[in-house]
Parts: C-alpha cells; sequence; structure tokens
C-alpha cells in the first residue's frame, strides 16, 4: 500500500515530543498538512482550522486530533463526515455520548476510529497481563502521583469542566488496569478533591470491586513534587507484582522480569494503520467510563486554591 496521506490538528506540547517522532519513523505515513489555532509544522501545509485543510488538502485520509477534550468533537465530526480515517489522542472525548456518536458516524462512512490509550503501549504492560492472568490476584493498588506545574505549566483547559483534572493523567492508570485485570471491575466509592478555585480535581481516591469483592484502590495526586509515582502493585498467590514508571518495568518479588525503552506512540500509529488497512475501528471506552462512574458517585471535598 502506498503511504497514508494523515494530518495533524491540534499542534502542541504533545505533537512535537511525540506523534511527530512517531510519524517521521513509520513509512506507513505521508505527513501532509496541519491545522493548530497557533501551533504550525515546518515543511508542509498549515491552517487554522479543521476545516480550512479539509477544503484545501483533499487529499488527507486521515487525520490526528491532539487538542484538548472539549473541542474534539466538532473536528472529529468534520474529518469523519469528510470520509476521514480519525485518531482521538487521549482521553477519546469530553463525554461517553459523543464518542459513542462518533463511532457510530465511522460505521456509517465506511471509516477508521481509534480511541488511542498510549500507557497500555507500554513496554511491560503485556507482561503485566499474562502474569496476571495465571495468578490469583489478592488486591491492588494504583498509585499516580505527578507535579501538574511540571506536566501541564499555565495549561487552563486542564482545570476547566471537562478537563478531567488529576484524571488527565489518571486515565493513563485506568487504561493500564482495566487491559490488564484478568476480569473487569467497577468503582464503589471516590474522593475527589477540588481546588476551591477550579473546576476539576486535584486528587482522587477510587475503590474499585467486582462481583468476587476483589480490592482494587487508586491514589491520584498532581501535587507530587521530587520523584513522579506511576505504579501499579498486586499482591498475588504468585508473588508480588510491580508495574512501575507507567508501564515501563515490571518486577515480581523485587526481581525486574521485563523492561525495554519506551515506544507507546510509534506503537499507536502502528496500530492506527493496522486499522485502516483492516477495514474497522478500534473504540475502547473502558477507562473514559470510570472516569465518569467517579464523577458521578464521587464525594467532592473542596481543598485549597491552586494557583500556577
Amino acid at each position: 500500500m502506498s503511504p497514508i496521506n494523515i494530518a495533524i490538528v491540534g499542534v502542541g506540547k504533545i505533537v512535537r515530543d511525540q506523534h511527530l517522532p512517531a510519524l517521521a519513523k513509520n513509512a506507513d505515513y505521508r505527513l501532509i498538512a496541519a491545522a493548530s489555532r497557533h501551533g504550525t509544522v515546518d515543511g508542509i501545509d498549515n491552517f487554522k482550522s479543521i476545516e480550512a485543510m479539509i477544503d484545501a488538502v483533499p487529499a488527507v485520509e486521515a487525520v490526528s486530533l491532539c487538542m484538548p477534550p472539549q473541542y474534539r468533537y466538532e473536528a472529529a465530526r468534520t474529518a469523519l463526515a469528510a470520509g476521514k480515517h480519525v485518531f482521538l489522542e487521549k482521553p477519546p472525548g469530553a463525554t461517553l455520548s459523543e464518542v459513542a456518536d462518533l463511532e457510530a458516524l465511522a460505521e456509517e462512512k465506511g471509516v477508521s476510529l481509534f480511541a488511542s490509550w498510549h500507557s497500555r503501549y507500554a513496554p511491560a504492560v503485556e507482561a503485566a497481563k499474562t502474569f496476571l492472568a495465571s495468578a490469583a490476584i489478592r488486591n491492588v493498588r494504583i498509585i499516580w502521583k505527578e507535579d501538574v506545574r511540571h506536566w501541564h505549566p499555565n495549561q487552563e483547559w486542564i482545570w476547566a469542566a471537562g478537563g478531567l483534572g488529576v484524571f488527565d493523567p489518571g486515565i493513563n492508570a485506568l487504561s493500564i488496569m482495566t487491559h490488564i485485570l484478568p476480569r473487569p471491575v467497577f468503582i464503589t466509592s471516590a474522593t475527589l478533591e477540588f481546588p476551591e478555585n477550579r473546576d476539576a480535581p486535584i486528587a482522587a481516591t477510587i475503590a474499585f470491586s467486582d462481583a468476587e469483592k476483589l480490592d482494587v484502590a487508586a491514589e491520584f495526586d498532581w501535587r507530587q513534587t521530587g520523584k513522579q509515582s506511576w505504579d501499579i502493585v498486586a499482591e498475588t498467590d504468585a508473588g508480588g507484582m510491580v508495574l512501575s514508571e507507567g508501564g515501563a518495568k515490571l518486577a515480581i518479588d523485587g526481581k525486574i522480569v521485563h523492561e525495554e525503552p519506551e515506544q507507546e506512540y510509534p506503537m499507536l500509529y502502528r496500530r492506527f494503520a493496522e486499522i485502516i488497512k483492516a477495514g474497522r475501528s478500534d473504540v475502547d471506552l473502558a477507562p473514559l467510563r470510570h472516569v465518569a462512574d467517579a464523577f458521578m458517585l464521587g464525594r467532592r471535598k473542596f481543598v485549597e486554591a491552586f494557583h500556577d
């Protein structure tokens, strides 16, 4: 097959750090255009809106949507309606219902829709899934704590309604959890901590269970300084498992059993090309459903104001 003519929409930090390098190394794609209100990509045609880009560059076959989730639905509908394949950065949308609508439109138009979860492609995630499938799990602890000032400096959209707040990184943990646990779990209780001057939480504690009373707990916090924590710890009859560094390392009873260089975004684009060639979509909403459940079931606790 000829390379897929792809365009980027929303040129920000994640695009420069991850998407552009991944596309540059993948022969399945040819990057031919970009649309963004503020950013541009050197060497290709740049536009201020996706509508202008699609009108001017009909050769675009696929678009990668990297703007904040509150603004992604309209752009995705525009692309799908024009017969373009669509890659959705995580989270795939601001609500479950709008993503379901996009999935239906993609099927109607005969194009592929990809809800990407980059943390599922961390090097040790599949090894963790294999280990847990062969063990009796006693309990699971998820510790996902980082410094918002480092990762999202002066980004107001993450604090607005629909921006998800601490669930922006927390959903990465949920994407791994929903992939590696052998059975689905559901939220039984949650506490969400909202700064008194913000519309999205800065921290959350969540309890999960299932029909067999599995004990799963998660702690998300955006106030961590120093060493960042992205760990999933499980006690099992086959030993203690620690999936650390966001899924990069797997240890069993303190011994590293899996560690490889990070290749999350190259793997995402490989997967996107696969589903385009196969003529199907890949839209798993389990991580976003847990976020929605946390907001619906969670108790709100107001804490001191947050200022960048």
